[in-house]
């Protein structure tokens, strides 16, 4: 077993690992997948840099550099290793509430780690000037924060995550060097070219694996790409959540000897800017920490995005050490447990208001008839996996095309309640509007305040979006009732107002990761599957249970 190293906190997700050297290249020795992203090892006398988990033989202590960030080590001169592949390591998730030099370094991490702000569109300034607009501080502010808390620059991070994930489009996709380019954020082929040469010696054709491509002249098939994931990953309860709230057509959740199957449908903004619509399939290798991802070819040009968005709604990200550090005590070891997230902020925010003072049942039914009266269906492809023929239906045509009070009538014909209907017209409208962003990269306070600035929306509800959408790893609804009693507060008097603080208080020693205990204790709270139940061993489902009226 490899010596501990600190785990991230909230506050400085990027400390010094001068202290840690030993730690490091124990982890490096035994192969620790704990530590998979959380540093990368260059080697001097190869001048190529690893994950923790690389199947080479170990090089010598002397012989190792170790950097917290794939950028530090490819600053330094190092390049990615062809075998270990530091494309697929999981990313360092970490959040600041209190330092703002920090809260100001992670959030420009965050938006800089987004492949929907890679490209330049036409007529805007560049990404670092567009990054600092959307922060509201100079780029040079940004500049000297950024170094500080990351140790290279933020367009120094953003050059390695372009050129990192041009390399898996390149290994793992038969997509033409240009579409890899463009994918990738890169505005021409010749600075596509140009950037791997000077930073990597090669030319892009170089990082092509030979084996499996597609012949020229034959149709693309539906290759895999790998993702990693820090163990222990806690499946079965994972299973359980997406298999209650699964949707006819939508969602297909297959339980597999050793792991678990998840497929669905969904659309993406391509990079031409046409929407791309398709279909995608996660299949879990818990030997190797990794889960295989199949795309339909049309969501191919899409794939960083759809990359980003398979680690948030899978919660691939995330680092159990750094979790049960802050709420073992309170719960004991969690096992790996995950906040299911999304492919899609917007379907997530109407299923969200769909479910609102009913039981996940109810709500399930409700989001089926929606599927089913507007839902489109998914363009035809003879890879589809059975079981995947429609689209959920988009914010443009829940929104109403002009017509709310149209709109209003049909979703009332399908049993959506008058309040609900208005909520999620209100709610398509901000979306189509560019008024309202619902993903991993949305600014959290203002994006809490226009949720609950929406009729139908309160704070629970904006709370639960932001766990599962926005990601934010210490979503906490203080008005929710199993979480009351969890902590003792709901019977100690007052009024509802008074009891949330309360609640809230009382919960403060589970910060940053609140978003998990809550899942765990609705987990604990939630009925137990019965004996017909067809899922892999685990505890029990996920709930979103019992709650105030949000």
């Amino acid at each position: 077993m490899s010596k501990a190293l600190p785990p991230p906190t909230a506050a400085a997700p990027q400390a010094d690992l001068s202290q840690d050297q030993d730690a490091c290249y124990l982890a490096l020795k035994t192969r620790d997948a704990r530590f998979d992203g959380r540093f990368f090892t260059g080697v001097t006398s190869t001048g190529i840099y690893c994950r923790p988990v690389c199947a080479v033989r170990a090089p010598r202590r002397e012989n190792c550099r170790f950097f917290q960030l794939a950028a530090q080590a490819e600053q330094a001169g190092f390049r990615p290793c062809l075998r270990c592949r530091p494309e697929l390591a999981p990313q360092a998730l970490s959040w600041s509430t209190t330092d703002a030099r920090q809260i100001l370094a992670q959030a420009a991490a965050r938006w800089l780690d987004n492949p929907a702000n890679w490209p330049q569109p036409a007529g805007e300034p560049p990404a670092m000037e567009r990054l600092a607009a959307h922060l509201g501080v100079s780029d040079r502010h940004l500049r000297r924060v950024f170094e500080a808390a990351m140790g290279v620059s933020p367009l120094q991070y953003l050059q390695t995550r372009r050129l990192l994930s041009a390399k898996q489009l390149l290994a793992d996709t038969d997509l033409p060097i240009t579409e890899v380019a463009l994918s990738s954020g890169f505005s021409s082929l010749r600075r596509f070219n140009a950037a791997f040469v000077e930073h990597y010696g090669l030319n892009p054709s170089q990082w092509r694996r030979p084996d499996g491509l597609t012949p020229p002249g034959a149709r693309q098939r539906a290759r895999e790409v790998r993702l990693g994931f820090r163990p222990p990953y806690g499946l079965g309860r994972l299973a359980a959540f997406f298999a209650q709230r699964r949707l006819d057509g939508v969602e297909v959740v297959e339980p597999l000897p050793q792991g678990l199957r998840l497929s669905r449908t969904l659309a993406l903004p391509a990079p031409d800017g046409q929407p791309a619509q398709g279909w995608v399939q996660a299949e879990w290798d818990p030997l190797r920490h990794q889960v295989r991802l199949r795309t339909s070819e049309t969501l191919q040009p899409c794939l960083p995005l759809l990359i980003r968005r398979v680690r948030q709604w899978l919660d691939l990200d995330a680092d159990p050490e750094a979790i049960d550090a802050v709420l073992a005590p309170h719960f004991g070891p969690l096992q790996g447990l995950r906040v299911p997230g999304t492919l899609d902020g917007f379907e997530l925010a109407v299923r969200a208001v769909l479910g609102q003072q009913v039981t996940v049942a109810a709500a399930r039914t409700l989001t089926q008839r929606l599927v089913d009266r507007f839902g489109q269906a998914l363009p035809p492809d003879p890879q589809t996996p059975a079981g995947l023929s429609r689209l959920f239906p988009a914010p443009q045509v829940l929104a109403g095309d002009g017509d709310a009070q149209a709109m209003a009538q049909a979703l009332g014909e399908i049993g959506i309640v008058r309040q609900r209907q208005q909520a999620v017209i209100a709610l398509a409208r901000a979306v189509c509007e560019g008024r309202l962003r619902l993903d991993g990269g949305a600014a959290l306070e203002a994006t809490l305040q226009a949720l609950v600035a929406l009729p139908g929306i309160g704070d629970w509800t904006a709370r639960y979006i932001a766990m599962r959408a926005l990601r934010w790893p210490d979503a906490f609804p203080a008005g929710d009732v199993v979480l009351q009693n969890a902590l003792g507060t709901r019977h100690a008097g007052g009024s509802p107002r008074a009891i949330q603080q309360a609640t809230e208080a009382a919960s403060a020693a589970w910060r940053p990761w609140r978003s998990y205990a809550v899942i765990h204790l609705w987990a604990q709270a939630a009925p137990r599957p019965g004996p017909s139940a067809r899922l892999p061993t685990s505890p029990p489902p996920i709930s979103e249970g019992v709650r105030l009226p949000g």
